[in-house]
């Protein structure tokens, strides 16, 4: 079957309700450059379809950084590595606080919490759940959450809070977790991301593009996190930092995030499919094209240890496209 012939019978597929198989994705991914236009507007048609035109613009906060004890090999927030980088406690709730209000005022729809540790303490647990009860008294805006390993009292607590989504990445697929993370398993992971959903809490489970899988385990994680139906998948492509086991990992080419992009899509075509870290620097002036090959939502303000783009000026992007915010 030609290229196009194909891109035109699997996105009809995934219109009429239908799933796409790991074999019809392995041949998009490897889609020719004559064809990438076919196959980017085919992952944007689907995504108009069963999301709209709106784009979800999220801030977050490092609300607690570095002194990680797990080993992941991306992250520069790990002990165990030696990226150089600002490292601070739990933060005030009420510079929390202040830092949902400004997410808001920027044009940011929700608000992340992010902690780099494996799991929180009694005393940090209570700390962010009082932070996240003032923030909804005071600003108004989703707050969601990112702080490791759950329970299923404290994915209860959380949810009767007013937590909206609860991110919690696989990072990669599972033949590949090895490789990048020994100190816990990505069965842990998996298991942490159902526990979420289970409580009712919404899902944010993406991961990182870039660390040296394959494309077929580049394809294995989209397949792997839609069987969790996660209402949100951030990709994030890697940053590799000086001081982690991952500096002077070649980057990914442009198209190539582009397709990926477009064959998530494919894969789950109903969550909010987000370009998250390492976006401003690998797709630097094809920023705006990730959101015209299937993506409808971005982090800005910058990520946890790396800057990136300013609200406004994301803003006016998305508004450049006639897509709303």
């Amino acid at each position: 079957m030609l290229e196009r012939e194909l891109i035109q019978r699997c996105m009809s597929d995934i219109l009429s309700g239908k799933r796409i198989s790991m074999s019809d994705a392995l041949r998009l991914i490897n889609t020719s450059k004559d064809s990438l236009e076919y196959l980017l507007d085919a992952a944007n048609t689907i995504r108009r379809e069963f999301n709209g035109d709106r784009v979800d613009v999220e801030s977050l906060v490092n609300a607690k950084s570095g002194n990680c004890s797990e080993n992941c090999a991306f992250c520069a927030q790990s002990a165990w590595n030696k990226a150089r980088i600002s490292k601070y406690p739990l933060l005030s709730v009420e510079e929390l606080v202040a830092r949902a209000d400004a997410a808001k005022r920027s044009g940011a729809r929700s608000f992340c919490i992010v902690c780099a540790w494996r799991e929180p303490s009694s005393d940090e647990f209570e700390h962010v759940c009082s932070a996240v009860k003032a923030i909804r008294d005071k600003v108004g805006i989703d707050v969601n959450c990112s702080l490791g390993f759950l329970n299923a009292r404290r994915a209860e607590r959380l949810k009767a809070l007013g937590v909206k989504r609860y991110n919690h990445n696989l990072e990669s697929s599972k033949s590949f977790f090895s490789r990048i993370c020994t100190t816990h398993t990505w069965l842990d992971r998996f298991n942490t991301a159902k526990l979420a959903k289970e409580h009712g809490l919404e899902l944010c489970c993406g991961g990182i593009i870039g660390m040296g899988e394959s494309v077929e385990q580049r394809l294995e994680l989209a397949f792997e996190a839609s069987m969790l139906e996660p209402e949100e998948f951030p990709i994030n492509i890697l940053v590799a930092r000086e001081g982690t086991p991952l500096q002077g990992m070649n980057p990914v080419q442009v198209d190539d995030i582009l397709r990926t992009i477009a064959v998530f899509r494919f894969i789950m075509p109903r969550c909010i499919l987000k370009v998250a870290g390492g976006r401003e620097m690998h797709l630097a002036d094809k920023q705006s094209k990730a959101l015209l090959s299937g993506a409808n939502g971005i982090i800005t303000n910058g990520y946890l240890t790396v800057n990136g783009n300013t609200a406004e000026q994301d803003i006016a992007m998305i508004r450049s496209l006639n897509l709303q915010v």
